[in-house]
């Protein structure tokens, strides 16, 4: 039995004053919100402490509906939640429900279909590497994949519709789309003649350019950026500018904005990207609050949902929370 952490939100700190990145903190409201009725944040459902606690770090979000997904690393629930309410719920159990002990990276694509990275549940044993959801939470696949050693990351849609995921132990990304025979995942490209694999988390946040002709995926170990060609699947590395990236993790981009955000480092780097993803100029980097760890973020109606994984704590201390910010300009 999961048990929900209610706090109250007024008094909640989230990022302030002027010099830090600006977010809005749970408690205190904006102007915008209020006038959309929107929260300023979101509670999630976590275990108490004396339990063990809960850490989180993939956030998914269906623009359609205004429904976002957050994934559970201590033991792979999802929760769902709206952009019109304070309060998330569990939506799919863990602990070894559909063979998943542990849940990274979500997207979720046109059809509201939700796919689900599972960082290292299946390495080194049989359990599946990801898994695909209908909106309604049925299971419509739980996939191996051909690399028995893989640590699926972070997943983005591609152009074809089809997801990319990449992969946090060798510099590959897999590809899962429905086939004429079902589900498949297929290892699509392989960046190994650029990328070499080191100690730590290698490729991690993924999002499309502006003009969908590549991936830009983030390698938080070495702090760069690499693109990889929608077209043939080529790597190559981004011109970022001297930007310290060290710690990179999610990646957020609206336009030609992106936002890299930095988990433990704790910070937020903006770069405008050029519209092929070839280069991008340093912008701005800019503190995060210092009593959390952003691992990544999507957009919902405009804003940047941040999760707070709770990753800098032995055992989790409630409550767990969604924070919203502005897309750094």
């Amino acid at each position: 039995m999961r048990t929900s952490r209610i706090a109250a939100l007024a008094g909640l700190a989230g990022i302030a004053a002027s010099a830090t990145l600006s977010v809005t903190a749970l408690g205190t409201g904006t102007a915008a919100n209020a006038a959309e009725g929107r929260p300023t944040g979101y509670l999630l459902e976590g275990d108490p402490s004396a339990q063990g606690g809960s850490k989180f770090e993939g956030i998914g979000v269906d623009q359609e509906s205004g429904t976002f997904y957050v994934s559970e690393v201590t033991g792979g629930e999802i929760q769902r939640g709206s952009a019109d309410r304070a309060q998330a719920e569990e939506w799919l159990a863990g602990d070894g429900t559909d063979g998943r002990y542990t849940a990274r990276g979500i997207t979720v694509d046109d059809e509201g279909r939700i796919y689900i990275a599972g960082g290292p549940n299946g390495t080194g044993n049989d359990r599946p590497d990801l898994w695909v959801y209908s909106p309604e939470g049925e299971l419509l696949a739980a996939l191996r994949v051909p690399d028995n050693d893989a640590f699926l990351n972070d997943v983005a849609i591609g152009p074809d519709g089809a997801a990319y995921f990449t992969n946090s132990n060798d510099p590959t990304i897999i590809r899962v789309a429905e086939g004429t025979d079902g589900w498949e995942a297929t290892e699509w490209a392989d960046g190994s003649s650029l990328i070499t694999r080191e100690e730590g988390f290698n490729l991690g946040g993924i999002v499309l350019s502006t003009d969908g002709s590549a991936f830009v995926v983030a390698q938080g170990n070495t702090g760069r950026l690499w693109r990889f060609s929608v077209a043939t699947g080529e790597v190559s590395a981004i011109d970022t500018d001297g930007a310290d990236l060290r710690n990179a993790d999610g990646l957020v981009r609206k336009g030609r904005d992106l936002a890299v955000i930095r988990n433990f480092d704790k910070q937020i780097v903006h770069l405008e990207l050029n519209r092929s993803a070839t280069s991008a100029d340093h912008i701005s980097s800019r503190a995060t609050d210092p009593d959390r760890v952003f691992t990544t973020g999507k957009l919902l109606d405009g804003r940047m949902l941040l999760v707070d994984s709770h990753f800098d704590e032995q055992t989790a201390q409630g409550p767990y929370e969604i924070v919203t910010a502005r897309m750094p300009r």
